[in-house]
């Protein structure tokens, strides 16, 4: 009797053991498990896609506001994954507080120290020489050493992160940013199903001063590599091309796109951005992720597997894009004033002339669209 009674009173106990415990878990969830698992476990699914972030501890606030963006905006409905690189190691407080905004998995990793340096090919003197001229200029982030290995590093080895291996679609996502309308439809499975490898919301020029030499030595690349190139009636190279011959300057503004990681994969891209790091100009001068993109993507694509994400609504200060277009504004906040797509600066104007049916009418968009979203508009 002795005996039943303490198995009695044992099982009494582990069942308000664990009943506390259950309690304490589904009151304090977070404290429990303090950020994910760092191994990716790809969910299953035909696109396999991440949002990647380029940032450091400092930006924990300006992160959390564009996580918090996308996941209301879009996310909470399709729990892609991210993830988040850095050239220091990321602190607890980054992972635990941007971990907690999403239920998808977040990864964090830290770039490699020679993807985050000079090359010894690099005259470090003339690298400061050319550092200090922009400086004196007032170009932006003209003197900014930071600044060249992040663009070096988002122009040839981010998409060569371990933690990107397994994912063939990519949505950078920079801090403080705003993401203005609602996106209801798969925007990956969108672009794989129908070839896209890149897409874009705004275009602009660049500042000559920080690409003096970029275009010259792209024409090189592009004699010794003529069969990386796109020539066809589709081809993109008249966007970025002068009446001159000379780079117009025109260049989408990468700290939005959603792109194939398979594209920046690939030789031709790879040689591409061999080429140009050779020459130095992302230390000497200050050449720039986003003309190597765009560059890379008008010789090496064609206009069909770009898409220009109008539906988006997106702000990185100081630019805006706001679609203008009734059936968008609906599921959008933005002020279609503030749209930056026709404004002077803007290169969008010039991109329509190249290929003129690459704002979607209402019928198309629903036709291309509505396969992937999870419920009518």
């Amino acid at each position: 009797m002795f005996i039943r009674r303490r198995k009695f009173i044992g099982c009494q106990i582990l069942s308000i053991v664990t009943v506390l415990a259950l309690m304490l878990y589904l009151r304090f969830p977070k404290r429990v498990i303090p950020y994910r698992s760092n191994s990716p476990s790809i969910k299953k699914t035909s696109v396999r896609a991440a949002f990647v972030i380029l940032a450091r501890n400092s930006d924990l606030t300006g992160v959390r506001h564009s996580m918090r963006q996308i996941e209301d905006r879009f996310n909470r409905k399709f729990n892609y994954p991210y993830v988040f690189l850095n050239d220091n190691d990321f602190t607890d407080e980054f992972k635990q507080k941007t971990s907690h905004l999403t239920k998808a998995q977040v990864y964090y990793g830290k770039i490699e120290p020679e993807q985050w340096s000079y090359p010894d090919f690099i005259n470090q003197t003339k690298a400061a020489e050319g550092r200090k001229k922009l400086e004196e200029m007032e170009i932006l982030y003209g003197g900014s050493e930071s600044y060249r290995h992040m663009c070096r590093y988002q122009s040839g080895f981010f998409f060569r992160h371990p933690l990107l291996d397994s994912f063939e679609y990519y949505w950078r996502v920079e801090p403080e940013v705003d993401f203005y309308c609602d996106i209801d439809y798969d925007v990956f499975q969108m672009m794989k199903d129908n070839k896209f490898k890149y897409g874009w919301v705004m275009s602009l020029s660049e500042y000559i001063e920080t690409v003096p030499t970029l275009w010259d030595t792209t024409q090189q690349f592009m004699e010794k590599y003529p069969e990386y190139i796109e020539r066809g009636n589709d081809s993109l190279l008249p966007w970025v091309i002068g009446d001159d011959g000379s780079y117009n300057l025109c260049h989408f503004w990468s700290n939005f796109e959603i792109a194939s990681l398979d594209f920046l994969r690939s030789k031709k891209y790879l040689d591409y951005f061999e080429h140009l790091d050779q020459q130095g100009g992302f230390f000497y001068e200050r050449w720039g992720d986003a003309p190597v993109h765009s560059l890379a993507v008008a010789m090496m694509l064609k206009s069909s597997e770009v898409h220009f994400f109008n539906d988006i609504g997106y702000k990185h200060i100081p630019l805006t894009h706001c679609p203008i277009e009734p059936w968008h504004q609906r599921k959008c906040s933005c002020d279609e004033e503030e749209n930056f797509d026709w404004t002077d600066w803007s290169c969008t104007s010039r991109y329509a002339q190249v290929h003129s049916g690459f704002i979607w009418n209402e019928t198309t968009y629903r036709q291309m669209t509505d396969p992937y979203r999870l419920s009518p508009v």
